[in-house]
């Protein structure tokens, strides 16, 4: 017996330098980066800052996949500095709110990341216009990884902010990641539980579950015979006359130059028509519970979607020891996308109060 132990200690040993030897550009586990056309102009939904530095930047996910984000520093500020990554809403890219959110807390002396989530805008993934409630979790924790390593950042002192479905994406991630220590979930949707329930659930059986499963297998079915990937459709062009008033708010945002931009999947085509799939089984809140650090939802009293804000804060626990590190912040008279990009609605004094409370600055 001991003599087939002293052989197999050997053969182990003797296998960990081969292994390490093992050229980087030969070893499968190797994260490369892919090369992405990314724009030099100013092409954003809304005003370049003077007081801000941007730079595009890119960085791969845990899957490999590459993405394409947009870097604000506050101008003239000497390092290292607290940091937020920025992302949504839910079909959107970093030229629309998550860039505006991004330029405004640089202005107000963070570090900020707006990025395109996999799939999505600049960033990497085929086929395009893909979602993941795995991945686009995982792509939060990719920002996090690039803010932690940067040489310019407080690796103790990173956020995140999450627009509308992308809250829910943000609460996710700060469950899973202790690295983010204080979330924003701004007007957010929980896209597991509207993918699953129909709005304000009114379609929660199993029945309407069922025949939902059955339209999206045979989507599928026809992208794989077809060989490409079927949209949705995003905003239409022209409302219908019987529309609510959240998907008028939703046609004057995305569809007007307010809001539009050509690389937007609510501007546009929209998602890939499969995208309800992994959503409907995917638990987005199931931990948001266990969450220690500091979580502030803002949502529009108004909005159509501030059940799912009031309904996540009260999954929330509020840490022992710090009672206010679990905030409900409810804007008087605020629709959904007022919180998109009316700086005059938006709580920033608010927001910049509570990052630096738990960031520090």
């Amino acid at each position: 017996m001991n003599l087939i132990l002293k052989a197999a200690a050997a053969m182990a040993l003797a296998a960990v330098p081969a292994a390490a030897q093992t050229p980087a550009d030969t070893n499968p586990n190797t994260i490369k980066m892919e090369t992405l056309t990314l724009t030099s102009d100013w092409d954003k939904t809304f005003p370049k800052s003077d007081k801000v530095d941007h730079r595009k930047v890119t960085f791969t996910n845990r899957y490999g996949i590459t993405l394409a984000a947009d870097l604000y520093t506050p101008r003239g500020a000497s390092g290292p500095l607290p940091a937020i990554a920025v992302c949504g809403p839910f079909g959107a890219v970093k030229e629309q709110s998550s860039g505006l959110y991004a330029q405004e807390m640089a202005e107000r002396g963070f570090i900020a990341l707006a990025f395109d989530p996999s799939f999505t805008g600049e960033s990497g993934g085929t086929p395009r216009y893909m979602t993941s409630p795995d991945i686009n979790t995982e792509d939060f924790s990719a920002a996090v990884d690039y803010l932690v390593t940067s040489p310019a950042v407080r690796p103790d002192a990173v956020g995140i902010i999450g627009i509308c479905g992308w809250g829910g994406l943000a609460i996710n991630a700060a469950a899973s990641d202790p690295r983010i220590k204080a979330t924003l979930a701004s007007t957010m949707y929980d896209m597991s539980r509207v993918s699953a329930n129909g709005y304000f659930d009114s379609d929660d059986t199993a029945k309407a579950r069922n025949a939902q499963r059955a339209n999206l297998a045979a989507q599928r079915t026809e992208d794989f015979r077809s060989g490409h990937t079927a949209l949705g459709g995003g905003v239409p062009d022209v409302l219908p006359p019987d529309a609510p008033q959240f998907l008028k708010d939703y046609h004057a945002y995305y569809k007007t130059p307010r809001g539009y931009h050509p690389r937007s999947l609510n501007s546009n085509g929209g998602r890939a028509a499969t995208s309800a799939i992994p959503w409907l089984n995917f638990p987005l809140m199931s931990r948001a519970g266990e969450i220690e650090n500091a979580v502030m939802i803002v949502h529009g009293e108004k909005a159509h979607s501030f059940y799912f804000g009031s309904d996540a804060y009260k999954k929330l626990t509020v840490t022992p020891g710090q009672p206010n590190n679990k905030l409900l912040l409810t804007v008087p008279g605020a629709s959904h996308t007022d919180l998109y990009d009316r700086k005059d609605i938006i709580p920033f004094d608010a927001i910049t109060t509570f990052f630096r409370e738990y960031l520090g600055q």
